[in-house]
């Protein structure tokens, strides 16, 4: 049984070290894939295809020019903006001595239209039960009180639908 765990171990080694081959011939760092040693292996050197652990090449750039493409493209989009949205010059008001020295404008503002009520007085009723009858239920009265709202509520509706059928 020790064998076998131990050529188990030197085989998952051998798969170990081509995957590490492999991944160095694409160019990819493997020190975040390695499995953790433990203690009885800690004899074992490291291997030396594992690529140093250096700091990252990657191009900075630096404040200054991130906010001066920031500015100018700001501008160009504005300048842009004001030229593709500026009137023509067949579309322009026409020059002053050509336009009438005053002109007055006048509004007539119209006077709101009358309203006239066709709702039937038993409909205003069963609103104004309602409106009491939802008062009850949020003051949360669960007393006589609540039931005999309910009973003119539902009188006042049935009222309001034979006057409004009729």
């Amino acid at each position: 049984m020790v064998d076998d765990a131990g050529e188990s171990r030197e085989q998952q080694q051998r798969q170990l070290e081509e995957i590490r081959r492999s991944f160095q011939e694409i160019g990819v760092r493997v020190g975040a894939f390695e499995p953790a040693q433990h203690n009885g292996s800690g004899n074992q050197p490291p291997s030396a295809s594992v690529l140093p652990a250096g700091p990252r090449l990657v191009m900075r750039w630096p404040l200054a020019v991130v906010a001066a493409v920031a500015v100018v493209c700001l501008l160009l989009g504005g300048g842009l903006g004001y030229l593709l949205h500026r009137p023509t010059a067949a579309a322009e008001v026409p020059a002053a001595a050509e336009m009438p020295a005053t002109s007055i404008v006048t509004r007539v503002v119209p006077s709101p239209p009358q309203t006239r009520v066709v709702v039937p007085p038993a409909c205003l009723e069963t609103a104004r039960r309602a409106d009491e009858l939802m008062d009850l239920f949020t003051r949360k009265v669960r007393d006589h009180r609540l039931s005999l709202a309910l009973k003119e509520y539902t009188l006042a509706s049935q009222a309001c639908r034979k006057e409004a059928s009729s």
